[in-house]
């Protein structure tokens, strides 16, 4: 499942929360650190793995 970056607008830290594709608009993400729903979500770095050497 994709990993997912957000950065708290109350507190200020960045923290990641792992979500199916299909759950990203549906789930209210809040903050761990300081409870708030006041989140954005940032750019995060991609990697697939695949079973073909090359």
């Amino acid at each position: 499942m994709p990993h997912y970056v957000f950065l708290c607008r109350d507190c200020n830290k960045k923290f990641e929360h792992v979500l199916h594709i299909s759950e990203l608009g549906k789930t209210a993400v809040k903050c761990p650190h300081c409870g708030s729903s006041k989140i954005e979500q940032q750019a995060a770095a991609f990697a697939a793995v695949t079973s073909k050497k090359s």
